[in-house]
């Protein structure tokens, strides 16, 4: 069975405005700014209604690591630090090595030619309606 839905154009509308990335950049230099867009009420209810029932199917389903905790309610990245601390301190002590390799990831949206994403999803997006 499939099902098909239609997303109306005036939902996809959305106000762009620049915002500063960080309070301590030059105001006057425009890499400083990342946009933020705010879309109308009514597509953030239908958003939000896409967003739980596609959670309740992956949990379901549990397509999700057990371990993974961004953007899930009642999950802590404080419990995932005690359980690599937990793994590292019984590595350790049974003797064998341990290496652990961490990623500062903040600033990575800041590398993002926006410009280039949004050709590509213009581009996407005429070609799905064709």
């Amino acid at each position: 069975m499939r099902i098909e839905c239609v997303f109306h154009q005036n939902l996809k509308q959305a106000s762009v405005r620049p915002r500063l990335k960080k309070s301590t950049l030059d105001p006057d230099d425009l890499n400083s700014y990342r946009p933020i867009s705010n879309l109308t009420f009514l597509s953030k209810v239908v958003e939000r209604a896409a967003a739980v029932r596609l959670r309740r199917h992956v949990e379901s389903q549990r397509l999700l690591p057990d371990r993974q905790s961004a953007y899930r309610p009642h999950h802590s990245t404080e419990t995932d630090i005690i359980a690599v601390h937990d793994k590292i301190v019984k590595t350790v002590d049974s003797g064998d090595v341990c290496a652990v390799v961490l990623l500062d990831l903040s600033a990575v949206s800041d590398t993002v030619v926006h410009l280039h994403i949004l050709n590509k999803r213009v581009a996407f997006e005429s070609v799905a309606l064709d």
